[in-house]
Order: C-alpha cells, then structure tokens, then sequence
C-alpha cells in the first residue's frame, strides 16, 4: 500500500480496502505554494503521461530456451547431448526424449532433473522465472531450484528440494494434458549465480512427466515485456520505488510546486548502452520554453546514481515536468528512482523530525553491560540508555526474524498477521509503520540485513528505497557484520534528507552468527591463539549434528558436542568472546550514526529506538541458534529509546512488548493509529513517575494500561529444527507460562517459570502453582481467539475484488505476487 489508514476507519477490512485503493488511484489535489507534503510522481503516474513509445522493445535480448521437438542444438551440449543436456537423479526411470518431450518416471516424492547453462554466463543480468511446459500424471507441486557455479549432486540435492530452503515453486493440475507454468524467483539471483537450474517436475511417487520446453526469463527480458510505468526496481540489490521507461519515450507531468522545491531522485539502467537521461520543466502560461534541469549521461550498469534537482525558481507555481531517454538505440530502459517533489520544511514543535528504528539482530540483553552483564560489550548504547528510557523486560513476539519482525513493524501479534513458515509474505492488507510515515509525507529508507526483512517477506511495503542484503553481503566469517557499512550509508541518505521529515529503518546483524569479528575487535575477548582450534572443532562437530542446516554452522546441542569429544562449556565460551565482541563493533558503528546526526544538527530533532528481534541460546536449554523455543534467552530483548529533551532518562521495570514502538512512535509524531494495531503507546512510560526514576508504575499516575506480554513460536518455522513444536507464552507479573500445544514426548504441556528470578526459564514450577497455571492458560486462551479472530486476510481474498488495472499497481510495486 501507499498511504496510511484515515482514524476515522472502524475496521480493519475496510481500512485495507481504502488504502488498496489509494495505492491504485493516488491524485494530487495541492494548489501552488502549498506545503502540505510531498508529490510522488510514482502515485501521480497514468499510462497516457508517456509517449514516443518504440515499437519493438525486446530487441537484442537473446533466450534461453530448451525443446525437444526438433533438431539437437548446435554445437550439441557438452554433458548429456541425447538429453539436450538435461541429467535426472536416481530417483527417475525411463529417462530420455521420446515423441519430443522429455520423459521420466518418478521412483519417489523427489524426482530431480538438472541443466547447466552454457552461454552468458558472466551476465550482470537477473533471472526472473522459469517457465515450464509440463505434464504430470500424479502430484501437487512442481519445484526449481537455482545453483551458482561448482558441480551439483543430485543424490545431495533431494533433502533441500523438498524444503522451502532455496527452492520456489507453484501448485500444478496433474492430469492428461500439458500446462505451462511460471515459476517466478522470489529473491533476487543475478544469473551468474543461476548457472545450474534444479527441477522437481512433481512431488508423487510413481509419477510420469513429460516437458515441452524449459525457458529462462532474465529481468531484461521481463522489463522489455512490460509497459512503462511504475516498477518496484533494484539495481546491485538497491530498490526503490520506480518509474520506468524507455528511448526514446518522455514522460510528462502535471504539478503544482510548493514553496522552495526540489526533486528527489536517483537514475539508472540495466543496458550496458549509454543512456541520457533529461529533465526539463515547463512553467504553465510561459512562453519562453522548456528548461532543461537534467542532462545527464549513464554509462555504468546496474547503479543507482543520485541527481537532485533544485526547484526553488519554479516554487509556489503549476509547472509540466517531462522526463525523456536519449540514446542511439530504441528500447533502452531507464529507471527514475524514488521521483519525489520534496520541500524544505520544518517539522511542527515537539514533533521529531527524524524517526530511526534501529534493529540489532540476535542481541541478548544480558550482554550488554547496561543490562548487568560483566563486560562492557556497549559503551555507547549504555550512554544512550543513560540519556532515554531503557525497558528492563521488553519481549519480543517470536524468536527468529522472520516472524519477529513484522510484528515490530505492523503492531501485530504473530497470529494476526500470518507470517510463520519461511516463505510466507506479510499480506498486502497489513499497514505498516512506513506506510504511515510514508503518507505523512516523511522520507522513509530501509537498510536490511537479511531476506526476511526485505521484499521476501514483503515488508518494503511503505519504504521508498530498501537496500537488500544482497547489497552489502560479503562471503566468509564476516557475512553477518553490517553495521559499519549500512552506517555508511544511512549517513549520506540522512544528509540528503536533513530538510524534510525521515523514517529509518536500520536493520544491523552483527551479533549473528558468524559470531567472529573483524578487526580490531577480534581479540578483544578470544584468544587469538585458539581461533584455528576452535574452527577445528567446529569443523569436527559438523559431521555429528543431526540436522545439516546447524551442522553447516557448527551449531552443536550439549549431547552432539559430548559425543565429538569436545567441550560444551569451552567451545560455547569461545562462540560467546566473539559473540560480545561483534557487539562492540556494532556498537561503535551506531555511536557513529549518532554522532553524524549531531554533526548535522539532527540529533535533538531525532527520535531513535534501539531493539533487537529476538536473542540466542548458548545451551540454557541444550541447543545453539534462535526460533526454536519461547525461553527467556530467546524472547527478552533489550528497547531504548532517546530522544532528547523528550523523553526521560529513566528505568521501566514493565513487561513490554515489540508491539509496542509502532503506536509509541506513531504518538511521538502525532499521527494517527492505523485500526487494528495490538500493541499500546508506551508513551506514558517515557515520562517521569510519581515513582522517580525507577520503581512500579501506576496507571493512575500515567495512563499506562498493564497487561501479559505474549510470544510464539509456530509449528510451522524455522524449518532447521527436526520435530515440529509449537509454543505459546504469557508473562504477566511475577509470572511466565509457556503452553506447549505441539510437543515431543519429554516435553511437559505447561511449564512455569518465576519471571522476575528466573529469567531464563531454567526450572519449571508448574506442580507446584497449579492455580496459576490455570488462571494463566485461561488467558491464553482468550489471547488465541483474539488474535486468529483478527487474523489479516491472505492476498487472493482480500484482492478478490479490485479491477485488472489496481492489481497490477500492486504487482509492480511488488505488495502481491
């Protein structure tokens, strides 16, 4: 979606449907001069703003493409020529090409097939979909897996086939008859990591298939398909709202400027051609012509490139913008990246200016020393904490990221919003904090660190730009460290931007693993003279853990690292000096962002909230990693937040939840509360109490509304976890319980811990409190109505209804698939 959810809205199936709506049909109504907010071209955009529309735009894009009708390529591929280079799996009989299909017989649920490409191979090009001509005599699903370069095992590649793990795939109709099907990559692959191509024709056993062809769909040629007009485009895994088009089309536009104006925008291609790209104005009733505002040529590839433009000689006056591509050649796409008509404005008194959630993945509170722990792992966030609000028992909603956090940005309980297996997408419906800030008019950017905080997950909803994780990834121990670079460049966003409203969300993953830091904090706590013993072990371990996602990571249990022979309390000791080392890397890195907001004036006008989504275990419950549980090392997380001169410098001993900050910062900036959030503003609590700096708090003295915090871990995810748990958790005062509904044998149905002394949930009282355990399951029990009540509707019901043209708005923004 687009906009933000009027107040005035009573339910939430209404509010979805406005703000579709808005997101298909956005107009603007400003008169001249007026500084009521932003224009966004991409929301002023109809198809006749363009023309000069060439006649072929798929010109020079070459196929790849597989039959079997016909004669054999030439040259004839290197590997299997009397399969046109297609290998299957043991687990296919009668393999071969007969009456001009492939043909197999499937042995079991996991019939693979494989081909390498040859050609093309160092394209900067993406693959967009696979489309498949098949038929199938029996099964539900058909599968593609894509592999970089190096060889691929077949026999290797069952187990991953059939999990959600690098695969995507769509529902078939088994049946007589051939169907073509799309299967479109949720991810972004550039294709030279697409070289070897993995199919799972159907998932039955004794199935026969036969396939027509196999085609390859590159984004370029995908682009060149599509009319011109509003794209959610990336270039080097950097997106941003979009428009597209191509030489030699010019695009007009129609606006009334406000007072001193200036055009936000960044350009690029995907053409290795250079590309020209114009802006020229046009004041309404001015006889002395175009004003060329834009000359600027593009010769690099996949770059963003940014080029404000000054308006301020045209403010307060109706002016035509047209945007053109000039090039020797037809059919060049250009992309205008984020083409928003900002104005210098200040922000009303007591409003902040700028809005920056910063997300520290996997931090434990208790290793951080504002929150007791013996190292002094935050130097800077203790300051921080010293200056703001610190929450001593915040609580996330799940323990992994890809649930955690569209809570955090959607104010809704894991239940409601249905985000739980790890190719689920937040439906379209959902409003997030951006959209609103969005709406509002602020600058809204995204740093993700990781695919389940991106469009994967659909969560760039409302964010003009998002930059992947793909964008700043490096291979090896230090994959995981983010901070330094995404500081980097939140930093220069920021100072683009110091004029207008922003809303920053600053996804860092330091703290996860790979723990191992880089230098200089390496050896500020391990040892350096054991790092090759300790890869050794881990190296050891990998071959006596069960499930091969944690082996690949040495992430042992207690009982795996007992029967390598290795020490579960050194090897976990080491894992943990790195551990709080990357913490303090991390933690240096935000001290450097606050302190460029100082440096540009900015940081008494910023309100800032530092979290994390969910924590870690080192063996409290005898396993490594996160999602797997609701224990207190997985679901107590630390929350600050600062913002000076307004909000007190205080200690909050109240279960809270991530739930939470949506509201609290929506109150901050006095905007209104999309319906249906689930947390409560803990705006109360960031003012001083009757009780002082610290103590219990009153509802009469604050408005504060005490209630049980809840978290949940689904059956469903992370699928790294042999044997399916589901869990359910309630905290409310002194005490926790945890409701486990799915469960392996050994585990009892309810456990109680005493959650103000035994935050890590080590020892279960439950036999001994039974009224408590009751009169706390009842609760949950209303919660689990609540919330499965509100469920949001999944995208094909609550779409069900919108016209050709709002659909395909949506689709290009990448909202629904």
């Amino acid at each position: 979606m687009a906009t933000a959810c009027p107040a005035s809205m009573v339910s939430r199936s209404r509010c979805a449907a406005v703000l579709l709506a808005a997101a298909v049909g956005a107009s603007c109504t400003r008169s001249p001069g007026s500084d009521t907010g932003p224009i966004r071209l991409v929301d002023l955009f109809k198809p006749e703003a363009v023309s000069g529309t060439p006649a072929a735009a798929t010109q020079n894009i070459s196929r790849t493409e597989w039959r079997f009708d016909g004669p054999a390529p030439v040259p004839a591929p290197a590997e299997f020529p009397a399969t046109r280079g297609f290998e299957a799996s043991a687990t296919v009989q009668a393999f071969g090409i007969r009456d001009g299909r492939l043909a197999g017989r499937s042995t079991t649920d996991a019939p693979l097939i494989r081909v390498s490409r040859t050609r093309d191979l160092d394209s900067r090009d993406q693959f967009h979909a696979l489309e498949i001509r098949i038929r199938a005599s029996a099964g539900s699903n058909l599968k593609v897996g894509l592999r970089g370069p190096g060889p691929v095992n077949l026999g290797e590649e069952e187990n991953r086939m059939r999990g959600p793990l690098g695969t995507f795939g769509t529902p078939i109709v088994a049946g007589p008859e051939a169907r073509t099907y799309t299967l479109t990559s949720p991810v972004s692959t550039p294709m030279s990591r697409a070289r070897h191509i993995v199919i799972l024709p159907t998932d039955a056993a004794g199935a026969t298939f036969e396939i027509e062809s196999v085609r390859v769909i590159t984004r370029a040629e995908h682009l060149a398909s599509m009319p011109s007009g509003v794209g959610w485009q990336g270039l080097n895994e950097i997106y941003r709202e979009s428009l597209v088009t191509r030489s030699p089309e010019t695009m007009k536009f129609d606006v009334a400027l406000p007072e001193r104006p200036w055009l936000d925008l960044a350009v690029g291609t995907v053409d290795d051609r250079p590309a020209t790209f114009r802006v020229a104005v046009t004041p309404a009733g001015s006889n002395r012509g175009d004003t060329v505002l834009l000359d600027y040529t593009v010769t690099m590839p996949y770059r963003w490139e940014r080029r404000p433009i000054d308006l301020s000689e045209f403010g307060g006056r109706n002016v035509q913008l047209a945007f053109s591509i000039v090039a020797d050649a037809e059919g060049i796409p250009g992309f205008w990246g984020t083409p928003v008509i900002r104005t210098r404005t200040a922000t009303a008194e007591g409003v902040p200016q700028g809005v920056i959630v910063i997300q520290g993945d996997t931090l434990r509170p208790d290793h951080l020393g504002l929150y007791g722990h013996k190292r002094d792992t935050a130097p800077f966030l203790a300051r921080l904490a010293s200056e703001g609000t610190v929450f001593q028992n915040a609580y996330a909603q799940a323990g992994w990221t890809k649930v955690s956090t569209p809570s955090i940005l959607t104010s809704l309980y894991a239940s409601t919003h249905g985000v739980a297996k790890l190719d689920d997408r937040l439906p379209a419906g959902a409003t997030t904090i951006a959209e609103v800030y969005r709406a509002a008019g602020y600058a809204t950017l995204s740093l993700s660190s990781v695919m389940f905080t991106g469009q994967f997950t659909n969560l760039h909803q409302g964010f003009e730009e998002l930059h992947e994780s793909s964008s700043v990834a490096e291979p090896g121990p230090y994959s995981s460290k983010t901070a330094r670079e995404y500081v980097d460049r939140a930093v220069e966003w920021i100072d683009g931007h110091r004029d207008e409203p922003f809303f920053i969300y600053l996804h860092v993953f330091d703290p996860h693993s790979p723990y191992e830091p880089r230098r200089p904090y390496d050896t500020l706590w391990a040892n350096p003279s054991k790092r090759d013993e300790h890869i050794r072990r881990r190296d050891s371990l990998r071959k006596t853990i069960a499930t091969p996602f944690l082996a690949g990571r040495g992430m042992a249990t207690r009982e795996e690292m007992i029967k390598a022979g290795v020490d579960p309390a050194a090897y976990i000791a080491y894992d943990k000096d790195w551990y709080d080392s990357s913490i303090r890397g991390m933690d240096t890195e935000v001290a450097r962002l606050i302190e460029r907001l100082r440096a540009a004036g900015l940081h008494e006008k910023t309100a800032v909230v530092f979290l994390s989504d969910h924590g870690e275990e080192f063996h409290e419950h005898g396993r490594m990693w996160h999602g797997q549980s609701v224990y207190g090392e997985m679901v107590r997380v630390p929350l600050i937040v600062h913002w000076p001169g307004q909000v007190a410098a205080r200690r909050v001993d109240e279960a809270v939840q991530l739930i939470d900050v949506m509201p609290t910062l929506l109150d901050m900036s006095r905007l209104a509360h999309p319906e249906g959030l689930q947390g409560q503003s803990l705006l109360p609590l960031l003012q001083p109490s009757a009780n002082g700096a610290r103590g219990a708090i009153s509802d009469a003295d604050t408005g504060w509304r005490r209630r049980p915090a809840i978290m949940e871990k689904r059956a469903e995810g992370p699928p790294e976890f042999p044997g399916a748990m589901e869990s359910t958790a309630i905290i409310d005062g002194q005490w926790k319980l945890i409701h486990n509904t799915i469960r392996p044998p050994d585990r009892a149905e309810f456990e109680l811990f005493d959650a103000t002394r035994d935050p890590l949930d080590q020892t279960n009282v439950a036999d001994e409190h039974p009224d408590v355990v009751k009169r706390l399951a009842k609760a949950l029990e209303g919660f689990r109505g609540m919330a499965t009540a509100a469920r949001l509707k999944p995208d094909s019901e609550a779409t069900g209804n919108m016209t050709p043209e709002q659909l395909q708005r949506l689709r290009s923004l990448g909202y629904i698939k």
